[in-house]
């Protein structure tokens, strides 16, 4: 066995890069999910609203006549790969192993969140919020979160499930709003560990900068407020970590791959949020 790998080494080595990625996926559990896709592409059903009636004796029942659509998201094939001479046979450094378990790992999973966004941005939703709420080109403040509130109270979306995707460089302007800081209004959690996890009802996730894209700054950052079910991930192969010999590079090269689409479900669910950073 000059050059091979024992199964029981690439099974230890894809449990701790699937272990790494669901670490480092920020978005994880918040948008509708469907694993196990055939195919390359999954449709999510939209359904209409419908009004009762008043129910008049004797007569026909009056059918809601609700309306049914769907979405489609299409599956892309994405994999993390790097060679290294860091194996010798059935012998690997721990920390080298470590280091590079999560750097795979950190990858797909930033690539996972930003099918999300991605989708989120193509969402061409009608429900905005300018930077000139609470002032003239202004950063996130307590005034954008009611609008974006209000927006999503108008159309009945429910309050479980919110989640509120802001930038890091948009939550140090929240920060700076003594009604999110302040015990007065909200936990002292928020000053004292620099974050925000729940407020107005959104639960928060905060990203930064990112080389796949990251939330869009064609000249103001466009954040947003979303319902779970308003964007939909489809899963056709979920991660999983090669690890093959390469002879022309006398080195191994260790891949970890996935295929997952996303699309915007409901647009009447999801808010744009300008801020001027």
């Amino acid at each position: 066995m000059a050059v091979g790998i024992s199964n029981a080494f690439v099974q230890l080595f894809d449990a701790e890069v699937k272990q790494a990625y669901q670490a480092s996926r920020a978005l994880a559990g918040l948008t509708r999910e469907r694993a196990n896709v055939e195919g390359n592409q999954v449709k999510f059903p939209k359904i209409g609203k419908g009004t009762a009636t008043v129910r008049v004796p004797q007569t026909d029942v009056t059918p809601l006549n609700v309306t049914y659509s769907q979405v489609t998201a299409t599956m892309s094939d994405y994999i993390a790969a790097e060679y290294s001479d860091i194996f010798s046979q059935q012998k690997v450094n721990f920390d080298e192993r470590r280091e590079l378990v999560q750097v795979v790992g950190a990858a797909i999973g930033r690539r996972m969140d930003q099918l999300t966004i991605d989708a989120l941005t193509a969402s061409g939703t009608s429900l905005t919020v300018a930077t000139s709420i609470g002032g003239a080109g202004t950063n996130m403040n307590i005034e954008k979160l009611i609008e974006a509130k209000k927006l999503l109270d108008a159309g009945n979306v429910p309050m479980e499930g919110r989640c509120m995707l802001i930038h890091a460089n948009t939550l140090a302007g929240l920060l700076g709003e003594t009604q999110v800081t302040s015990a007065d209004f909200a936990s002292v959690k928020a000053l004292v560990q620099g974050d925000i996890d729940t407020f107005m009802g959104f639960k928060f996730v905060t990203l930064g900068d990112r080389d796949e894209g990251g939330l869009p700054l064609p000249s103001t950052r466009t954040c947003f407020a979303f319902h779970r079910d308003a964007v939909g991930v489809g899963i056709g192969m979920n991660q999983k970590s090669e690890i093959n010999y390469v002879p022309e590079k006398t080195s191994f090269l260790v891949s970890s791959m996935f295929s997952a689409g996303a699309v915007a479900i409901d647009a009447e669910g999801i808010v744009a949020i300008s801020c001027t950073e």
